[in-house]
């Protein structure tokens, strides 16, 4: 949808695996090496904007719903977090109250990207019911294209 309407768009990585430099052994170094390198792609790019796409999980199955995350260190990651959380609740779920959410050095990407960067959480996989819905491919055709929506609504309010 990104490249459709003229966005240069750069993945990281569309698999969960690690892209730690070759030669790296040890499970802290590889996931340090894959760390800065994700880094280096977001801010090697400038302009951009960085959505790091995550599932969530919790011990109690209750809890369910869309859930933004961004960094102070970017001014512009707030806007963008509120601008996907306003596509999530307009688009995807109407009922969703979960609010965004500042974050630290904890959330590497967040705080060390130089453009604006949000991690979104989609759904709780620890709720059966989202996690029936995540595992589908029509939810996650409608996800691909809230996010979308959500990124179009930050560049067009910028």
């Amino acid at each position: 949808m990104l490249e459709i309407s003229g966005y240069d768009v750069v993945v990281t990585r569309d698999t969960d695996t690690s892209i730690h430099d070759k030669g790296i052994e040890g499970i802290a170094q590889q996931k340090s090496s894959d760390m800065d390198n994700r880094l280096a792609i977001f801010n090697d790019n400038d302009n951009a904007v960085c959505i790091s796409i995550h599932q969530n999980q919790f011990t109690q199955p209750q809890y369910h719903g869309a859930q933004m995350f961004y960094s102070a260190t970017n001014p512009e990651s707030e806007s963008l977090a509120r601008a996907m959380k306003s596509s999530f609740t307009k688009l995807l779920q109407p009922d969703n109250q979960r609010e965004i959410k500042q974050c630290g050095k904890e959330l590497f990407l967040c705080y060390f990207s130089k453009n604006p960067t949000v991690m979104v959480e989609c759904g709780f996989l620890s709720n059966p019911e989202e996690a029936a819905l995540l595992a589908s491919d029509e939810y996650q055709a409608k996800v691909a294209f809230t996010i979308f929506s959500g990124i179009s609504e930050f560049i067009a309010s910028s």
